[in-house]
């Protein structure tokens, strides 16, 4: 299995890991009266599966985010010290020159 597909993999699990736990939470601390809802309605344990598995796809998605954004190499990192250079055949010939525009309007004050 490619490296890139066994990581995915691997964050997916571990974001559902997370969403299993903040449900958990959340219906332990019975926040929003959640814990009622979930089993004292009908259907209500649908509600909570839809919790599980939306979470599950937001945490999924920023685990593996972070996971990639953390895989930079430092050698990369020039600090944003250095200035981009100029190129072509005209660089150090760059400078604004104004340019006059006549307009046909006038404007009254």
């Amino acid at each position: 299995m490619p490296k890139l597909v066994s990581l995915y993999i691997r964050q997916c699990l571990i974001g559902f890991a997370l969403s299993g736990v903040f449900v958990g939470a959340l219906l332990y601390l019975d926040v929003a009266n959640l814990w009622h809802l979930v089993t004292h309605v009908s259907g209500g344990w649908l509600a909570g599966l839809l919790l599980f598995v939306f979470n599950g796809i937001v945490f999924s998605g920023v685990q593996f985010g972070i996971a990639v954004m953390s895989m930079a190499d430092d050698r990369d990192d020039d600090s944003g010290r250095r200035r981009p250079e100029r190129v072509g055949p005209f660089a150090e010939a760059l400078v604004p020159v104004p340019v006059p525009v006549e307009s046909e309007r006038r404007f009254r004050h």
